[in-house]
């Protein structure tokens, strides 16, 4: 048995068991998984999936068994990796960051740039997407740190702790009825048509479940993934913006746009640090966890790597 055909049984069952889609991604022949899926089934004596023909229908008991060990040994040597570009390089390599679009915008800047003073050497690439992606990337090694509100404490392979809290603001142009009101009420938002985020960025889920709590069904004229793209659509006059505070801290007083906080409809939303549970963290990925709060230091996420405590320690 070899690494080829432990990869090539872990992305069959990443891509629905589709050996066309597992091929295209892997850039190798279907016929050559076929065969490395099945001299691995003949050594291990058990069908890891059952077939219909030449098509797998689903992943077998035994099958069950077999991928949870892919995972362990697959995780071990990403983290072999890890460790020789570690002491190779020390103080180089690069830091690979999934977060979503309002994260990499409005938050990440600072803490990436205080990495970079601290790590000249440390290369930074930012990958963006929905917050499922983001967790998808951590669990499919892609990433090795990752940012975002929604999802991410879903995931029972990865460990998150809390990093930052912040609220829902309204967004409108200084000439709108709402401008000049102080306190916000769910009614008065309802009456208006809405610039919100998608329906799983930035604690969507707190707003919609306010909504129903309340009996009301708002007017939504459009949805988003970009802070910066609500905010654009609420300037052209399309509805009333409601973005996180982030969104709108950095905007000059006197602008074009009036904001007012909701936390008081919404409450707190809680943006969460995530690690694919197991591997192994450079030591500049403990010190950038570190700029992203002062609430975080290494050595908790230390214990949380290594199980001691709950995520909710801070």
């Amino acid at each position: 048995m070899n690494l080829h055909q432990f990869r090539f049984v872990q992305e069959a069952v990443r891509r629905n068991l589709n050996l066309t889609e597992t091929a295209k991604a892997l850039f190798t022949s279907q016929p050559g998984i076929s065969k490395a899926i099945l001299e691995l089934e003949e050594e291990l004596g058990v069908d890891i999936f059952a077939r219909h023909g030449k098509r797998l229908r689903r992943v077998t008991e035994p099958g069950q068994e077999v991928l949870k060990s892919i995972e362990i040994i697959m995780r071990e040597v990403s983290n072999l990796k890890r460790i020789g570009e570690q002491f190779s390089k020390q103080d180089a390599g690069t830091l690979s960051i999934a977060t979503t679009h309002t994260q990499a915008r409005y938050f990440l800047p600072g803490p990436v740039a205080q990495l970079r003073k601290r790590f000249p050497k440390v290369q930074v690439v930012l990958h963006q997407g929905m917050p499922e992606q983001v967790a998808r990337m951590l669990l499919d090694d892609v990433a090795e740190i990752g940012l975002a509100t929604e999802a991410l404490s879903h995931y029972d392979d990865l460990v998150t702790l809390p990093c930052y809290e912040w609220q829902h603001v309204m967004v409108v142009p200084p000439d709108h009825p709402l401008a000049s009101v102080e306190r916000i009420t769910l009614e008065q938002l309802a009456a208006e048509p809405l610039v919100l985020y998608h329906a799983t960025v930035s604690g969507r889920t707190r707003i919609d479940q306010a909504f129903t709590r309340a009996r009301l069904k708002p007017s939504v004229a459009l949805e988003a993934i970009d802070s910066d793209v609500i905010k654009t659509y609420v300037r052209l006059g399309l509805g009333v913006g409601i973005v996180a505070e982030t969104a709108v801290r950095e905007d000059p007083p006197g602008g074009d746009l009036v904001w007012r906080p909701l936390g008081q409809l919404f409450g707190a939303n809680v943006t969460r640090v995530a690690f694919k549970r197991g591997a192994y963290l450079r030591h500049f990925v403990y010190a950038f966890a570190e700029q992203l709060s002062d609430r975080l230091t290494a050595s908790l996420v230390q214990r949380a790597m290594a199980g001691e405590g709950s995520d909710y320690d801070l």
